[in-house]
């Protein structure tokens, strides 16, 4: 499953399915998402490592609000590394912990030549969904 987004025209990325064990994206850096000394901002890094890592949690499942069983992060923790002022940059997320109730995902997001940028490690448990009524 492939999704391309577009977030009131500041956060443009692709995000992919790889394997069960894996997801992967692509996202350019571009104006919106820089920082005032013209690199990318921690808050998209890690934005951007969070849906992949949330991509691979749901396993190519389709989502609609309030869904049961959305993979809700629990807990997230990041190192910034790196950063970059231009090209595209590559998040690969894949399995620690893929357990019944808990997952815990690692996602390392990279600069075009392969520099780290920030590895980010998130766990996640299924929401119950909306209350009716």
């Amino acid at each position: 499953m492939s999704h391309t987004k577009d977030y009131a025209g500041q956060i443009r990325f692709h995000c992919e399915l790889i394997s069960p064990e894996e997801a992967q994206g692509t996202m350019p850096v571009q104006a919106g998402i820089m920082n005032p000394y013209g690199t990318v901002h921690a808050g998209a890094l890690i934005w951007f490592a969070d849906v992949t890592a949330t991509n691979l949690a749901l396993q190519g499942a389709q989502t609609s609000g309030g869904m049961a069983g959305f993979p809700l992060a629990i807990n997230l923790t990041a190192q910034l590394l790196s950063n970059v002022r231009e090209g595209t940059l590559t998040a690969r997320a894949r399995y620690v912990r893929r357990g019944r109730t808990l997952k815990v995902i690692r996602t390392e997001v990279s600069s075009a030549d392969g520099t780290v940028l920030i590895d980010v490690t998130t766990s996640h448990i299924a929401s119950r969904g909306r209350e009716d009524g």
